[in-house]
């Protein structure tokens, strides 16, 4: 059992508790309850309405207090929640009417006036007493948070940001929610009168158990598990002509970083989203550009330290697809025999030699349409902000081509994506008399079927391990690219195998 911690903060007025409010939202997750005590007029409801409005991302959503309904359910973007205030409980045996014995799994549970059931309070929790403050002020308030369990190092995380943004002068700033990804990584936007500034917060975390020859699933595919890898890679694409976000305060050891906010000009549009092609033409260009340069494969990341960008190696592009018979075919009801699991890894192995022979760039692996941000007012391919990259590794030129193409999350048309490669290859070989069109196309086939074969079994382990179902409708999608891909001359017998063995994804 972890020892409590706990954290002392003083609150000049609503504006002050929104903030720590805002600040504790960004790091918790499904399953986390804190609780909210303090007397009559201490604030309690105004700090559980301040984090479910930020959760929201709406600053008018209606939070009444749930003193008389006892609680509140809300549907968030990032979970659910459970507001409930216990102040009119006579009998803990009551919180089992109302559907808080137990607690219910999978949603962040805010408790006002716990001490009426203190007896079934879990073990991890954040707890929150507020009191009054009358010397600072009429509206002043103190705040006393503490982490038991599960939650001390919620907590202690909670200081950390705080001092972090107190020494990066952003303590007082606005925070409004932004949307997630599939990482541990949450973010925030920071507003005030001289700009809007990115809080990320990047902690540092293996994905998954050290099952791959001892190591996790993160470090045996080379993905970043801190920010060391983002700073890096930042700064080396801006170095040579890429729009990547200038990085304003750092703190490496805790994951904390404050950038340039880009902006939300998508290169996607209309209902269902639609590639805007102007842009996919910038964003094609942009991938010439870059593979055409020579570039180091390692980037300074400190005064005497350095980051060496990791190979994309076989044997990670093997685990990758291991997904599928891990993760994807059972969820399809479909597990492999063991000869059969041999046989898939024979398969792969063998083609995977291409691209492990072929000329190496820098591969920024999630060059998609949630990642590339429109930068109107600059010129040429720096329109194309780029801010998912610290996977980045060295690997076929190819592959980064595919993540634009075959964007798992909207449907690239087929057309549009024949013309984007037709582009991409009409300018290297402008460029570069000696490039292979027939062997770039081949590697676009084989990276395709790669990708597309891993995100199947992604998306399923988003559903099975982390409970995140809605990862599950864009496999279809996913279905549509990998056979454009297994269509290719060389791929023909993973398309006897895949047609055999691996039935289409639901819906």
């Amino acid at each position: 059992m972890n020892a409590p911690v706990s954290l002392l903060v003083a609150l000049a007025d609503e504006t002050a508790t929104a903030h720590l409010m805002a600040d504790l939202a960004l790091l918790i997750g499904a399953g986390d309850v804190i609780t909210l005590s303090g007397d009559l007029g201490a604030g309690k409801t105004a700090a559980a309405r301040a984090m479910i409005r930020y959760l929201a991302g709406d600053d008018e959503l209606e939070v009444p207090s749930p003193t008389f309904t006892l609680a509140q359910s809300y549907e968030l973007p990032s979970f659910p929640l459970v507001h409930a205030d216990l102040y009119r409980i006579n009998d803990p045996s009551e919180l089992e009417e109302i559907g808080l014995s137990p607690l219910p799994d999978g949603v962040v549970v805010l408790i006002e006036w716990p001490e009426r059931a203190s007896a079934l309070m879990p073990e991890d929790r954040i707890d929150i007493a507020l009191s009054h403050r009358p010397a600072l002020g009429s509206s002043a308030r103190a705040a006393e948070i503490t982490g038991y369990g599960t939650g001390a190092a919620v907590v202690a995380r909670l200081q950390g940001l705080r001092e972090f943004l107190d020494g990066a002068r952003h303590l007082d700033d606005r925070r409004v929610r932004m949307a997630g990804d599939a990482s541990t990584r949450s973010y925030a936007r920071l507003i005030r009168d001289d700009g809007v500034f990115i809080l990320m917060n990047a902690p540092k975390r293996p994905d998954g158990a050290a099952i791959y020859a001892g190591k996790s699933y993160s470090a045996a595919v080379h993905l970043a598990e801190d920010v060391r890898p983002f700073v890096a890679i930042a700064n080396g694409l801006r170095a040579h002509g890429i729009s990547a976000p200038a990085i304003h305060h750092a703190d490496l050891d805790t994951g904390f970083l404050i950038t340039e906010d880009f902006g939300t000009a998508a290169f996607i549009e209309g209902t269902p989203p639609a590639p805007i092609p102007e842009r996919y033409q910038a964003a094609t260009d942009m991938l010439v550009a870059l593979h055409m340069q020579p570039l180091p494969e390692t980037l300074p990341l400190l005064p005497h330290q350095d980051y060496a960008i990791p190979v994309f190696d076989t044997e990670a592009l093997l685990i990758e697809v291991g997904l599928m018979p891990e993760w994807y075919l059972p969820d399809r009801d479909a597990v492999p025999t063991p000869a059969l699991r041999d046989e898939f890894f024979a398969m792969w192995r063998e083609l995977l030699a291409k691209p492990a022979a072929a000329p190496r760039t820098w591969v920024l692996r999630d060059f998609h349409s949630p990642n590339l941000i429109w930068l109107e007012d600059r010129d040429g391919t720096r329109r194309v902000g780029v801010i998912d990259f610290q996977d980045t590794v060295l690997g076929p030129a190819a592959y980064d081509l595919v993540s634009l193409l075959q964007d798992a999350r909207i449907d690239v048309p087929e057309p549009l994506e024949l013309a984007m490669l037709t582009r991409y290859i009409k300018a290297r070989l402008a460029a570069e008399p000696g490039f292979d069109p027939a062997g770039f196309a081949e590697l676009y086939a084989i990276m395709s079927a790669q990708r597309n074969t891993r995100l199947l079994g992604t998306f399923a382990r988003l559903n099975r391990r982390d409970g995140k179902p809605h990862y599950l409708k864009h496999q279809p999608r996913l279905w549509t690219y990998l056979n454009r891909s297994l269509a290719h001359p060389t791929l023909a017998p993973f398309r006897g195998w895949y047609a055999a063995h691996v039935p289409p994804p639901q819906g």
